[in-house]
C-alpha cells in the first residue's frame, strides 16, 4: 500500500511544483500582490490535499491585517499547514535560498532569509519584515530555530520579537499538533538527519495523517512593555501549554529530537 500510494501521490507533487514554478516565472511579474498571495494560498492548500494530510483549524487566526504568527516547528509542511489557513510569508535559514529550485522559488514567493551567523543579518531582516508589515502581510515565525518531535517545545531566539513588538504589530501565538492514525505522534516529524526525500516517502505514503492548528489569542499589548525577551516567553509559554495538552505519559518523557 505504501509503494501504491507513494507512486500515485509523488508525481502530482511534482506536477505541482512544476506548476507553481511555471506561474512564478511566467505569472508574478504581471499581476498584484493580492493575486500572487491567492495563488500562494490556494497552491499551499492543493498540496496538502496532495500528501493527504488534513488540516483541522482551532481558535479564531488573524484573517485581517499584519500580524506575527509564531508557531512550534515539526516538519517542512509546517509551513504549507499555516499558509492554508492564510497566506503567510516565512523567515528562514539562508541556506535555503541555495536549495536547487526549491531555493529560488520560497525567495519569489516572498520569504526573508536570515542568516544568525551575522550579526547585521538580523537587522535587515527586521527592516524586510516591517516592510511585509506595511503592506498588512502575516509573517509566520519558528522561533525554536530548528524542529522537534512535536510532543514540546525548544527554547525561543527572541531576536525576530523584536520588529512587530517595536511597532505594536499583533502577535499571535499557534500550536501545531501531529497525529497519525488518530493519535498523537511524530512520525511525520522531519527531525535530525532524516533526508528530505525519505520524509517525503514517508509523508506520500501513508493515511490518516492530521494536523491541528490552534490559533490562540493573540499577545495582550501589555506585554510588550517587558521588551521581546518577555514577549517571547510569554509566547512560547501559551504554545507550550497547547501543544503538550493530552498528551500520554511515555510521549512527555522521550526526549526530544532536534
Amino acid at each position: 500500500m505504501r509503494l501504491i500510494l507513494f507512486s500515485i501521490r509523488f508525481p502530482l507533487v511534482l506536477i505541482w511544483l512544476i506548476s507553481c514554478l511555471v506561474c512564478v516565472a511566467l505569472i508574478y511579474p504581471f499581476v498584484s500582490v493580492e493575486v500572487r498571495n491567492a495563488m500562494n494560498h490556494h497552491w499551499s492548500r492543493a498540496l496538502m490535499f496532495l500528501c493527504g494530510v488534513k488540516i483541522n483549524v482551532l481558535g479564531k487566526p488573524t484573517l485581517q491585517g499584519s500580524a506575527l504568527w509564531v508557531a512550534n516547528h515539526v516538519s517542512w509542511i509546517d509551513i504549507y499547514v499555516l499558509a492554508s489557513v492564510r497566506c503567510v510569508a516565512f523567515i528562514a535559514k539562508s541556506e535555503i535560498r541555495d536549495w536547487p529550485v526549491i531555493g529560488w522559488l520560497v525567495a519569489k514567493v516572498g520569504t526573508i532569509f536570515v542568516n544568525r551567523s551575522q550579526r547585521n543579518s538580523v537587522r535587515q531582516v527586521g527592516t524586510d519584515m516591517q516592510k511585509l508589515f506595511d503592506h498588512n502581510m502575516v509573517i509566520g515565525l519558528f522561533a525554536e530555530g530548528t524542529t522537534s518531535r512535536g510532543f514540546d517545545v525548544l527554547p525561543f531566539h527572541s531576536s525576530l520579537f523584536e520588529p512587530p513588538v517595536r511597532a505594536g504589530i499583533t502577535i499571535q501565538p499557534v500550536a501545531l499538533r501531529f497525529f497519525h492514525k488518530g493519535r498523537r505522534s511524530d512520525y511525520l516529524a522531519f527531525v535530525g538527519n532524516e533526508s528530505l526525500l525519505h520524509n517525503l516517502w514517508v509523508l506520500l505514503g501513508t493515511t490518516g495523517a492530521m494536523v491541528e492548528v490552534e490559533f490562540m489569542p493573540p499577545v495582550p499589548v501589555e506585554q510588550y512593555e517587558g521588551g521581546r525577551a518577555k514577549v517571547a516567553d510569554y509566547v512560547r509559554e501559551q504554545i507550550r501549554s497547547a501543544v503538550m495538552r493530552d498528551l500520554e505519559p511515555a510521549a512527555q518523557e522521550e526526549p526530544l529530537a532536534a
